[in-house]
């Protein structure tokens, strides 16, 4: 969902793709698309097969379906459209095969009564092996793809490549069933793919990216055999545990980030060293969301391979969190790796903050609900959101998640990162645990509490959405900010529920947001599909469907590159045509389209209630806890606020000496966190 999650991914990733001269690469019309589809490209035919979900029908293509002579095909095209405005013959095209389409359905809408979610699905899947065969005939084995100028790149010029954008859509590979391509990405893993590379990688991204691609497509090999099969995952076939033994080197090399004074992980760390990094800059902090959203993947790894460090190693670094004893669970967004202690007193849950409080609740669904701490962290930060940050627009009375740079006796700032739109869906799975709302009402599981942290949801869900709808491209800017009173109107003061959204290039309710020149760009961004996927799942509610569905006929129409080459991110989504980024992010493959994908299948594929999903959507398994791994700390006592009680000298060292006899592992993590030494607290009277 979302952290840093990639917070300014282009400045860790080399997003090299720059802004286009207006008489370069813009979108162009629909009409000159058409005909750059019409170019003579070959293309081995594919093998891929629907994979069959319980409930959903099987469908095939167009180009299976029919093969046309091209100079026929605009006939073929034009009677078509008799089947309907989402007929399977106007798929999306894909860079190098025999068949042609039109974008008729993205001109002619359809009405709900009308809608097929199977056919919306296979739109999804088709723009998806758009991007992946440009990415196949232009970039293949290169960590970067720019489909405009069909190159690639790798992030370190003098490194062999990680993989990753090969690794990062493994897994949706194998959910879309896509089989001769993830044969060739399983070829090249095996053959090719080497992390023995002298050379720096980002700790975080490394981890939720390459590690978590690699142990998702593990999971989903052997727990689905017949999603997208191939006979090498077949037991006891040569190359069986590929995946797992790619995973187990991978983390063997970071696992070194973690070799701090505090146990904070080094915001880097060489792959061939295993030697961690300090931030190169920020005063050498490392981001707070970093540091404290590797614990779902080294969690897991450790119940695969039964290697205990890596649990306590990942596990100690919320333990040293929790420690600075931050009023209300909410952070600042730099900590220091070899201190333990914060940098400054900014908060916000946008970019460098966002996935700590996203992992809390989710370490507890991991293990299947038996480490109650990360919930009761996870329900002391949502009520600090609360108090602290929620607020509304004037005057239609949006929901806003703001932040507060200074600290929280500092002034509200209202600003949005696109990265805050993973809260919303994040919420609705914190209060059903997965499952719908009228399974928990059922279960007499549903209270005010309950009641009110869902209304919240649904409100922000609806500020996200927002955000594409202000753009006159439908595609979300980077950062909204957002009109408020003089004295802004807290959640405290009252909940307030938005205006409707009404129709309109001047609709009254867009003056609530502002779009400032340097947040314009879209970067294929997942987190409000995601929320959207949520909160469908769990609400039941058709209109995040349909918002999903306005979403993704959006970044078709304008963010495709000419000659099929795939998709791209924009320097501009508020001119039309767009003004093209060359750059294709890793998760426009790994996390928005699968989200797509999801967001338009059967409930049954991948129910909520079985899975965890991580920060790079990657789908991990829930377990419950065995060989010996369990919550290994305690967290100190708190006042009303969250803010940690000493006791007296005496009672410490009575503690201590208890603690150290019923838990003696536990006893080292509990003096070097006191070793540690604490930030000054903010004192702020609440809003």
């Amino acid at each position: 969902m979302s952290l840093t999650q990639r917070s300014h991914a282009e400045d860790y990733w080399g997003n090299s793709g720059q802004p286009r001269p207006q008489n370069g690469h813009t979108n162009g019309s629909l009409g000159s698309k058409l005909e750059s589809f019409m170019d003579k490209k070959e293309l081995p035919m594919y093998k891929d097969k629907p994979y069959n979900y319980a409930g959903s029908r099987k469908y095939t293509p167009f180009y299976r379906k029919k093969r046309v002579i091209s100079g026929l095909i605009l006939i073929v095209i034009g009677l078509a459209y008799w089947y309907g405005t989402f007929s399977p013959s106007a798929a999306i095209p894909k860079p190098k095969d025999t068949y042609k389409s039109s974008w008729d359905w993205l001109r002619s809408p359809a009405t709900s009564a009308l809608v097929d979610w199977d056919d919306r699905r296979e739109k999804v899947k088709e723009a998806f092996m758009l991007s992946w065969d440009g990415y196949e005939q232009y970039a293949w084995g290169f960590d970067e793809y720019h489909p405009i100028s069909k190159t690639g790149k790798q992030m370190d010029t003098k490194g062999k490549g990680m993989g990753w954008i090969i690794v990062d859509a493994l897994d949706t590979l194998m959910i879309m069933n896509l089989t001769s391509r993830l044969s060739h990405a399983r070829e090249w893993i095996s053959t090719s793919l080497d992390y023995d590379q002298d050379h720096e990688v980002n700790t975080f991204e490394t981890t939720i990216r390459m590690l978590g691609g690699l142990l998702s497509a593990h999971y989903l090999s052997t727990a689905f055999p017949d999603m997208a099969p191939l006979t090498d995952d077949d037991q006891g076939a040569p190359g069986e545990d590929l995946y797992l033994e790619k995973a187990a080197d991978l983390a063997s090399r970071l696992i070194g980030a973690f070799d701090s004074n505090s146990g904070v992980p080094y915001a880097s760390v060489n792959l061939k060293t295993s030697k961690g990094k300090e931030s190169h800059v920020d005063g050498g902090a490392s981001s707070t969301a970093e540091a404290s959203s590797l614990q779902l993947e080294f969690k897991y790894l450790a119940m695969l391979t039964g290697e205990k460090n890596y649990w306590e190693r990942a596990e100690k670094v919320i333990q040293v969190i929790d420690d600075n004893g931050m009023e209300d669970g909410l952070l600042p967004i730099f900590i220091y790796a070899t201190t333990g202690g914060f940098r400054d007193n900014n908060i916000r849950l946008g970019s460098r903050g966002d996935s700590y409080y996203e992992y809390l609740i989710k370490q507890y669904l991991q293990t299947s609900c038996e480490e109650p701490i990360y919930q009761e962290m996870w329900n002391q930060s949502l009520a600090g959101v609360r108090k602290w940050l929620i607020t509304y627009s004037t005057p239609n009375h949006f929901t806003v998640l703001a932040e507060r740079p200074l600290g929280l006796g500092g002034k509200l700032e209202a600003k949005m990162d696109h990265l805050v739109c993973f809260m919303p869906g994040t919420i609705a799975l914190g209060v059903t645990g997965g499952l719908t709302v009228e399974e928990i009402k059922k279960a007499g599981l549903w209270s005010e509490k309950e009641e009110e942290e869902m209304a919240l949801a649904i409100e922000l869900t609806k500020t996200c959405w927002g955000m594409y709808k202000i753009t006159p491209t439908g595609l979300a800017p980077e950062i909204a900010h957002f009109q408020l009173d003089e004295h802004p109107h807290m959640e405290s003061d009252g909940i307030l529920a938005s205006e409707d959204m009404m129709q309109g290039a001047r609709a009254a309710w867009k003056n609530d947001y502002i779009i400032k020149v340097n947040d314009r760009h879209n970067l294929q961004r997942p987190e409000t599909v995601e929320s959207l996927f949520y909160m469908w799942r769990i609400t039941g509610d058709e209109k995040y469907r349909e918002w999903g569905w306005e979403m993704f006929t959006s970044f078709v129409k304008y963010t495709a590159a000419e000659d099929g080459a795939g998709f791209t991110s924009l320097s501009n989504a508020n001119d039309i045509p767009p003004l093209l980024k060359d750059n294709m992010e890793s998760f426009w493959l790994a996390e928005t389209l699968k989200y797509f994908y999801l967001l338009f299948s059967p409930n049954d594929l991948l129910p909520l209630e079985s899975i965890v999903i991580n920060t790079e959507a990657h789908i991990f398994p829930r377990f419950k806890l065995a060989r010996g791994l369990k919550t290994g700390w305690q967290r100190k006592p708190r006042d009303e606020q969250g803010r940690i009680v000493q006791p007296a000298r005496s009672e410490r060292k009575g503690d201590r000496r208890a603690h150290q006899d019923s838990n003696p592992s536990a006893n080292v993590h509990t003096v070097e966190a006191e070793e540690v030494g604490q930030t000054p607290l903010v004192e702020a009277t609440p809003p």
